[in-house]
């Protein structure tokens, strides 16, 4: 039996997905949103709940329920759909995870095998050129579901994560340090209060999905 693969995809074209567009148009992130149902030969439809009060466009419907300041919305993939969800759908996997903010999309899913995978990568490349893989596992792996978060590296700037790389590498974050703030900042060529500054930014992003607070 195949142990399978969980994958996590960044794909940052927008237009691929109305759901992303809506995300980049009203400035809202988006993470709570249901497995796609089919609805007979009209494709399928998707609810996603956003912190959002506006009409959008044929694609999406809505608000068509209220929670107060989040509100439901509705996606439906007609047959021509070319969404990357749609695209899931047609190998079978279902998205295990959504997130959209600032028009990028990311996806956890399972695929079977490194076979199905790289069928579903081909297929992704091909259709949106702004595809990458963050990131790839295999079981086992410990924790409950619940307890695996996603941590979206792409937060940072190219800047902060190599600040946070550095200090890293240099021991800094280890007891005791093997290099003090100081020591980091001038490897890096910067002061140490900037350095400071990079490094509490990086941090707090990366909490932000760890502790899957708000941003």
């Amino acid at each position: 039996m195949s142990s399978g693969i969980r994958a996590t995809v960044k794909i940052d074209t927008p237009e691929a997905c109305p759901i992303a567009r809506f995300s980049r148009e009203t400035g809202t992130t988006i993470d709570q949103v249901s497995t796609s149902v089919e609805c007979g030969t009209k494709g399928s439809t998707t609810e996603f709940l956003a912190k959002a009060d506006a009409e959008f466009d044929d694609a999406v419907t809505g608000p068509v329920f209220s929670y107060g300041t989040t509100n439901l919305y509705r996606c439906s993939h007609g047959e021509e759909s070319r969404c990357p969800c749609e695209c899931l759908g047609a190998y079978d996997c279902p998205v295990h995870r959504y997130r959209a903010s600032d028009g990028d999309v990311t996806l956890v899913f399972h695929a079977d095998g490194f076979e199905q995978l790289q069928a579903i990568m081909d297929e992704f490349r091909e259709r949106y050129p702004g595809v990458d893989v963050r990131s790839l596992l295999q079981p086992p792996l410990s924790g409950t579901p619940e307890e695996r978060v996603f941590v979206n590296r792409g937060k940072l700037t190219d800047r902060q994560y190599e600040v946070l790389e550095t200090a890293y590498e240099m021991g800094y974050f280890e007891r005791p340090k093997r290099a003090n703030a100081t020591e980091v900042a001038e490897a890096l060529g910067i002061t140490q209060s900037t350095f400071t500054e990079h490094l509490g930014a990086a941090q707090r992003k990366l909490l932000e999905d760890v502790l899957e607070a708000d941003a």
